[in-house]
């Protein structure tokens, strides 16, 4: 009973002394916030916040100022053209036999109706004089096309010119004539993009005139994008600043308010914006622009190569990590005359450093023809520099045909005929020399580099194969080899690389 109650006693007087202890620790913790608080206050008036933290420092968020500034440069444009549909009865339907003359009827009206589409999309205005860069998609085909400024005036009819249009790069230009004096944005460099850098992308989405989204720089170099309006020449910005149809044409801008990119397309299974979105570098959209407004169109370098990007087995069958591959070289052409070779990997080309297929594609095609430029390769294991004098891009390249025949042993998985022969005729193949894949077997080391029946094999490690006999004695040589074999053949119109390692 009395040990009960002195635990009891000690047990309230150890309450007691806590509360204490907590009220003593909460009053010291107050007091030293409220100085810490005062401290910083004082600190924060004489210091000055440098680099992004200058940019948060306010109350007002980074990208008013942007939106402010660039907005009255956005532009609303909206495109009507005429579409032709044909008009067609020949399908089966109930009781078509009482519906003769009504269908004679129709049938004798003209063979195409024209219907009225609008298509809206954005631009940006990039010079005092009213000249707009936008997508070519956006007004392909238009036979009206207006104007709007984010100030709601509105500009058509004569006010509105079509300076130019690229295809290739999916751009534009417009000329407004305007009774009012324009603001041009300010130009960026794309080169100096990063990812992970602020993207912010203005323009009318949906119809929303004067949105603005903001995020990042997600990617660069993108390319071989499957897009129903193009473009063929592709090194897009990839974004998720969210854009949506309408935002085509607009700008993307870095966080200097400078633009960097024109909104061209989206990756979505929707129809609408899923957060990966893609813009035209602003260096590729200058030079077309300029091109565009002092020539009417685009006149492009031209070396006449096919090449392939450098990755897995490739790199070790080849023996170089960095560049590009290149698989043809057409003749007559300057990447010929120059002597470029299949085969030799491209690492610099006029003093820059060669990181991939678009940023090649871009370099060359900027490359005024007539220009000799330094194109430095990797030709069996060393370095070479090659002085070519870059011509001028054809309108269209000129196609080339290929054919095959008889059988032989399945080595690498891969059954090869003789050209020429009943066996490869029935491929369809044509060919003067080589041999002709006529078989690869499931699961073989073949079969897994993407040989294909219908390829004509026309070199394996550099050993050219004329014919079916000089095929099997580079076949018996390899034969023990566990390493990554080079394989040139011609698929289609095309020869490519292959690398193929053996079991």
């Amino acid at each position: 009973m009395c040990s009960r109650h002195s635990a009891l006693s000690i047990s309230k007087e150890g309450i007691m002394r806590l509360m204490r202890t907590v009220s003593f620790g909460f009053h010291v913790a107050l007091v030293v916030l409220v100085l810490g608080c005062d401290l910083n206050v004082s600190r924060g008036s004489k210091a000055e916040p440098t680099g992004e933290a200058e940019l948060f420092a306010g109350k007002e968020s980074p990208f008013r100022k942007i939106a402010q500034d660039v907005l009255p440069s956005v532009v609303n444009i909206s495109a009507e053209r005429v579409v032709e549909e044909r008009r067609t009865f020949e399908y089966d339907y109930p009781f078509k036999e009482y519906f003769r003359d009504f269908e004679k009827f129709f049938k004798e009206m003209p063979p195409f109706f024209r219907d009225r589409q609008n298509s809206l999309g954005s631009g940006v205005v990039v010079s005092e004089d009213g000249y707009i860069l936008t997508n070519n998609h956006v007004i392909r085909g238009a036979e009206k096309i207006a104007v709007t400024f984010y100030d709601k005036s509105s500009y058509k009819g004569d006010d509105v010119e079509i300076v130019g249009t690229d295809s290739r790069t999916d751009l534009a230009v417009l000329k407004v004539h305007a009774d009012k004096e324009l603001q041009p944005v300010r130009l960026g460099d794309s080169e100096g993009i990063e990812i992970g850098d602020w993207a912010i992308a203005i323009g009318n989405p949906l119809g929303f005139n004067g949105s603005v989204t903001v995020g990042v720089i997600s990617a660069k170099g993108r390319s071989g994008i499957a897009l129903p309006e193009g473009p063929s020449q592709q090194d897009f910005i990839q974004t998720d600043a969210s854009i949506n149809p309408g935002n085509s044409g607009g700008p993307l801008l870095n966080i200097q308010g400078e633009v960097i990119g024109i909104n061209t397309a989206i990756a979505t299974r929707t129809g609408y914006g899923q957060g990966i979105g893609f813009a035209i570098p602003i260096n590729l959209a200058k030079n077309v622009y300029t091109q565009l407004v002092e020539k009417g169109k685009v006149v492009r370098g031209w070396l006449g190569i096919y090449i392939r990007e450098l990755s897995g087995d490739l790199i070790e069958a080849i023996g170089v990590k960095e560049g590009v591959l290149v698989e043809e070289v057409r003749k007559g052409s300057p990447a010929e005359i120059g002597g470029i070779e299949p085969g030799d990997v491209i690492v610099e080309y006029d003093g820059k450093k060669t990181e991939s297929i678009p940023q090649l594609q871009r370099v060359v095609a900027e490359t005024s023809p007539g220009e000799k430029v330094r194109v430095v390769v990797v030709r069996d294991g060393k370095e070479r520099g090659l002085d070519v004098e870059i011509g001028e891009m054809p309108e269209e390249i000129a196609s080339i045909e290929v054919e095959e025949e008889p059988k032989e042993k399945a080595w690498l998985g891969l059954r090869v005929a003789s050209v020429g022969g009943e066996e490869a005729r029935g491929l369809g193949v044509e060919a003067e020399e080589g041999v002709v894949v006529v078989g690869v077997e499931f699961g073989s080391p073949g079969e897994e580099a993407g040989i294909k029946p219908g390829d004509v094999v026309l070199q394996i490690d550099k050993k050219k194969v004329n014919d079916l006999n000089s095929y099997q004695k580079i076949r018996d040589e390899l034969n023990e080899t566990k390493e990554p074999m080079l394989f040139w053949i011609l698929r289609g119109q095309r020869k490519r690389f292959i690398a193929v390692t053996p079991e």
